[in-house]
């Protein structure tokens, strides 16, 4: 496993990873695809829906034309390698650390919006609330957590 040090921040790269959540109830299951610049740690785009290549597409479609010619970092899921063109796109595991912002980032997710913790007993109850959530909580850490930057556009 690399150490941190190792692990270089490449200016032009982009992570992607997908995490669940509920709507309504544990039956509800909506998959959070998420983008986020690895030199700015901004989120430029986002897209609900479940694991499929669809929503994949959706979140690439979400993202701003120049991310799609950055090296962007996801896992070996499927979707991702049938979505973003194969000379930008760079399947890696977790121990390689090349997605350690994006995982953190869930993480912060997770404990800033109950609905979004593994085990909650909290649920939006419906998917335009848990969308507005997320996209308030992006705008918030995009223009407020961060030092200022024009690179990434607010969603």
């Amino acid at each position: 496993m690399p150490k941190l040090q190792e692990v270089t921040q490449v200016e032009g790269s982009v992570e992607m990873d997908e995490l669940w959540s509920f709507v309504g109830s544990k039956k509800n299951k909506v998959w959070v695809w998420i983008a986020l610049d690895r030199t700015s740690r901004r989120v430029p785009g986002y897209a609900l829906g479940d694991r499929s290549e669809k929503t994949c597409q959706k979140l690439w479609q979400n993202i701003p034309p120049y991310y799609h010619n950055y090296t962007c970092y996801t896992d070996f899921w499927e979707a991702c390698e049938r979505v973003i063109d194969p000379k930008n796109h760079q399947a890696v595991g977790k121990q390689s650390g090349q997605t350690a912002h994006i995982e953190r980032w869930n993480n912060t997710l997770r404990q800033h919006l109950s609905p979004f913790v593994r085990k909650t007993l909290s649920f939006s109850k419906d998917i335009l609330m848990h969308e507005l959530c997320l996209k308030l909580f992006i705008d918030r850490y995009n223009t407020e957590l961060l030092p200022p930057n024009t690179h990434c556009p607010q969603i």
